[in-house]
């Protein structure tokens, strides 16, 4: 695959990369990807995302707390996030959101944590990287009043319904497509939806180390998924698009440095 591909969700802080990360980096800039968003999800793995971004080169981070640790969001959290976010290789809030299908923190924990980046991304002017899980409704109700304070909104890892990507769609937001999309069980409803999605507001990740595309030939021996893995992804989202995979690794190229405003 020739030209860019950016990848804006990958996990490199997970325990599953410790033994072999430069290796996983170096597979996945040889399969062309050119640039990585590692993902942030409470405070200490925002800290260690951005010393891996400072790391790798053409990684990027974020810095935020997943509603799974939103429980965890005190005062003291919301000034380290701020100060992790005035280096320059962190380039948007998140991950935050609602999540109301494992809650592992309560809701409200979850909207109080989630409504607290927001502001604090408006404050900041900067983009925010999100997580919704059976939780569109309120999800929307509690985005809405910052819409016309942010630069930019991607809704990772999207998963919902056809009527939920369009409500997502119509505010401006970018969705963000995993290898959720190649498993013929989960990922038929998102397969179809795809063409709903303008080019300009889609972004390609494989938020490694999970979802593992299940369609992968030859099958990996290991279920640990990589960025390497996103050519694969790419070339499915395409197909089923009826795109070209160059044009369309450019275009989405293109969007990820847009959003997180990368020269």
């Amino acid at each position: 695959m020739e030209g860019a591909m950016f990848d804006i969700g990958v996990n490199l802080t997970s325990s599953q990369f410790a033994k072999d990360r430069a290796d996983v980096v170096a597979r996945a800039q040889h399969a062309g990807v050119s640039g990585m968003l590692l993902t942030g999800t409470n405070l200490h793995e925002s800290q260690q995302a951005l010393e891996l971004a400072q790391q790798y080169q053409g990684c990027w981070s974020t810095a935020g707390v997943h509603p799974h640790d939103a429980s965890q969001w005190q005062d003291e959290t919301a000034a380290a996030i701020r100060e992790l976010a005035g280096a320059s290789e962190v380039v948007a809030i998140g991950e935050c959101g609602l999540d109301f299908n494992r809650n592992f923190s309560t809701p409200a924990e979850q909207e109080r944590a989630f409504t607290a980046q927001l502001a604090l991304a408006a404050d900041l002017m900067m983009p925010v990287f999100l997580h919704c899980r059976e939780a569109h409704e309120r999800f929307i109700t509690l985005l809405d009043p910052w819409l016309d304070k942010l630069p930019g909104v991607v809704l990772h890892c999207f998963t919902g319904t056809e009527n939920e990507a369009r409500e997502c769609l119509a505010r401006g937001l970018f969705i963000g497509v995993t290898g959720w999309v190649c498993d013929e069980r989960r990922g038929l409803e998102l397969r179809e939806l795809l063409p709903a999605i303008p080019a300009h507001q889609l972004l390609l990740e494989t938020d490694a180390p999970y979802l593992l595309p299940r369609d992968l030939k030859p099958k990996p021996a290991s279920r640990r998924n990589e960025p390497c893995y996103l050519p694969h992804i790419l070339n499915k989202v395409a197909e089923w698009r009826g795109e070209d995979p160059a044009w369309l690794a450019q275009v989405t190229d293109d969007n990820a440095r847009r959003l997180f405003r990368l020269a």
